[in-house]
Protein backbone atom coordinates (compact mmCIF):
# COMPACT_ATOMS: atom_id res chain seq x y z
CA UNK A 1 0.00 0.00 0.00
CA UNK A 2 1.37 3.08 -1.01
CA UNK A 3 0.44 6.88 1.45
CA UNK A 4 -1.28 9.58 -0.04
CA UNK A 5 -2.83 12.96 0.11
CA UNK A 6 -5.58 14.28 -1.88
CA UNK A 7 -7.20 17.76 -2.10
CA UNK A 8 -10.78 17.33 -2.34
CA UNK A 9 -12.42 21.21 -3.08
CA UNK A 10 -16.31 22.25 -4.26
CA UNK A 11 -17.88 25.61 -4.74
CA UNK A 12 -20.92 24.29 -6.95
CA UNK A 13 -23.98 23.32 -5.26
CA UNK A 14 -24.08 21.72 -1.69
CA UNK A 15 -19.94 21.98 -1.37
CA UNK A 16 -20.11 19.76 1.73
CA UNK A 17 -22.14 16.94 0.45
CA UNK A 18 -20.27 17.09 -3.20
CA UNK A 19 -17.33 16.34 -0.88
CA UNK A 20 -18.96 13.58 1.31
CA UNK A 21 -20.15 11.70 -2.01
CA UNK A 22 -16.45 12.12 -3.53
CA UNK A 23 -15.10 10.60 -0.29
CA UNK A 24 -17.14 7.69 -0.97
CA UNK A 25 -16.57 7.02 -3.93
CA UNK A 26 -12.75 7.54 -3.18
CA UNK A 27 -13.18 5.07 -0.63
CA UNK A 28 -13.57 1.86 -2.87
CA UNK A 29 -9.83 2.27 -3.81
CA UNK A 30 -8.68 4.77 -1.04
CA UNK A 31 -8.33 3.05 2.71
CA UNK A 32 -9.08 6.83 4.02
CA UNK A 33 -6.72 6.83 6.96
CA UNK A 34 -7.27 10.49 8.30
CA UNK A 35 -9.34 13.30 7.04
CA UNK A 36 -8.78 17.48 7.57
CA UNK A 37 -11.51 19.81 9.01
CA UNK A 38 -13.02 21.65 6.06
CA UNK A 39 -12.22 24.83 5.38
CA UNK A 40 -13.94 27.73 3.35
CA UNK A 41 -11.47 29.11 1.01
CA UNK A 42 -11.41 32.20 -1.08
CA UNK A 43 -10.62 31.78 -4.84
CA UNK A 44 -7.26 31.14 -6.25
CA UNK A 45 -7.14 33.13 -9.73
CA UNK A 46 -10.74 33.70 -10.95
CA UNK A 47 -11.98 35.16 -8.14
CA UNK A 48 -15.80 36.19 -9.32
CA UNK A 49 -17.02 32.61 -8.06
CA UNK A 50 -18.71 31.85 -5.15
CA UNK A 51 -15.56 31.03 -2.02
CA UNK A 52 -14.68 27.23 -1.99
CA UNK A 53 -15.23 24.14 0.89
CA UNK A 54 -11.93 22.36 0.82
CA UNK A 55 -10.24 19.58 2.75
CA UNK A 56 -7.32 17.22 2.57
CA UNK A 57 -7.31 13.96 3.27
CA UNK A 58 -4.20 11.01 4.22
CA UNK A 59 -4.64 7.36 2.53
CA UNK A 60 -3.21 4.11 1.44
CA UNK A 61 -3.99 2.78 -1.95
CA UNK A 62 -3.04 -0.43 -4.10
CA UNK A 63 -3.04 1.98 -6.90
CA UNK A 64 -0.02 3.09 -8.91
CA UNK A 65 0.21 7.07 -9.76
CA UNK A 66 -1.06 6.87 -12.94
CA UNK A 67 -4.37 4.84 -11.94
CA UNK A 68 -4.79 6.84 -9.07
CA UNK A 69 -4.90 10.20 -11.42
CA UNK A 70 -7.30 7.84 -13.97
CA UNK A 71 -9.75 6.97 -10.62
CA UNK A 72 -10.12 10.66 -9.57
CA UNK A 73 -10.99 11.90 -13.18
CA UNK A 74 -13.37 9.38 -13.07
CA UNK A 75 -14.95 10.57 -10.13
CA UNK A 76 -14.79 14.11 -11.33
CA UNK A 77 -16.19 12.99 -14.17
CA UNK A 78 -18.95 10.47 -12.67
CA UNK A 79 -20.28 13.55 -10.54
CA UNK A 80 -20.24 15.78 -13.47
CA UNK A 81 -17.60 18.24 -13.66
CA UNK A 82 -17.20 20.37 -16.69
CA UNK A 83 -14.00 22.58 -16.79
CA UNK A 84 -15.28 25.76 -18.50
CA UNK A 85 -12.19 28.72 -16.90
CA UNK A 86 -9.15 27.57 -15.14
CA UNK A 87 -9.24 28.01 -11.69
CA UNK A 88 -13.31 28.23 -12.54
CA UNK A 89 -15.99 26.89 -10.53
CA UNK A 90 -16.65 23.24 -10.02
CA UNK A 91 -18.58 20.98 -8.58
CA UNK A 92 -15.68 18.77 -7.00
CA UNK A 93 -11.85 18.53 -7.24
CA UNK A 94 -9.70 15.93 -6.38
CA UNK A 95 -6.24 16.35 -6.76
CA UNK A 96 -3.07 14.07 -6.04
CA UNK A 97 -1.14 15.93 -3.68
CA UNK A 98 1.78 13.43 -2.56
CA UNK A 99 1.75 9.76 -3.71
CA UNK A 100 4.26 8.50 -1.22
CA UNK A 101 8.14 9.36 -1.44
CA UNK A 102 7.34 9.30 -5.41
CA UNK A 103 8.32 12.60 -7.73
CA UNK A 104 7.25 12.13 -11.15
CA UNK A 105 6.18 14.20 -14.19
CA UNK A 106 4.13 13.82 -17.14
CA UNK A 107 2.19 15.57 -19.44
CA UNK A 108 -0.76 15.16 -16.61
CA UNK A 109 0.12 14.40 -13.63
CA UNK A 110 2.89 15.75 -11.59
CA UNK A 111 3.94 14.39 -8.22
CA UNK A 112 4.53 16.01 -5.72
CA UNK A 113 1.95 18.83 -6.57
CA UNK A 114 3.79 21.40 -8.28
CA UNK A 115 1.51 23.76 -6.55
CA UNK A 116 0.44 22.99 -3.45
CA UNK A 117 2.86 25.09 -1.29
CA UNK A 118 1.80 28.48 -2.32
CA UNK A 119 -1.75 27.50 -1.64
CA UNK A 120 -3.43 27.65 1.59
CA UNK A 121 -6.43 25.52 0.74
CA UNK A 122 -4.41 22.65 0.41
CA UNK A 123 -1.54 23.15 3.11
CA UNK A 124 -3.58 24.56 5.98
CA UNK A 125 -5.52 21.02 5.69
CA UNK A 126 -2.29 19.52 5.13
CA UNK A 127 -0.43 20.93 8.27
CA UNK A 128 -3.85 19.96 10.53
CA UNK A 129 -2.95 15.76 9.11
CA UNK A 130 0.72 16.29 9.35
CA UNK A 131 2.40 18.91 10.86
CA UNK A 132 6.05 16.67 10.64
CA UNK A 133 5.59 16.41 6.86
CA UNK A 134 8.77 17.39 4.94
CA UNK A 135 7.64 18.08 1.24
CA UNK A 136 10.68 18.66 -1.40
CA UNK A 137 12.85 18.78 1.88
CA UNK A 138 11.52 21.76 3.57
CA UNK A 139 9.63 20.99 6.89
CA UNK A 140 5.58 22.05 6.19
CA UNK A 141 5.75 24.42 9.04
CA UNK A 142 8.15 26.43 7.55
CA UNK A 143 6.23 26.41 3.54
CA UNK A 144 3.42 27.75 6.38
CA UNK A 145 5.00 30.60 7.53
CA UNK A 146 5.28 32.12 4.08
CA UNK A 147 1.54 32.68 3.33
CA UNK A 148 0.13 35.85 2.27
CA UNK A 149 -2.85 36.47 0.36
CA UNK A 150 -6.17 34.20 0.09
CA UNK A 151 -8.37 33.89 2.98
CA UNK A 152 -9.15 30.72 4.39
CA UNK A 153 -11.22 29.91 7.26
CA UNK A 154 -11.94 26.28 9.17
CA UNK A 155 -15.64 25.13 9.41
CA UNK A 156 -16.68 24.62 12.68
CA UNK A 157 -19.90 22.41 13.08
Amino acid sequence: MNKVYLGLGSNIGDSKRNIESALLLLSKKVNILNKSSYYETEPVGFKDQPWFLNMVIEGETSLNPRELLDFTQSIERDMKRVKTIVNGPRIIDVDILIYGDIKMESENLIIPHPRMHERAFVMVPMFELAPKLVINNIPIGDIMKNFKGEEIRKVVD
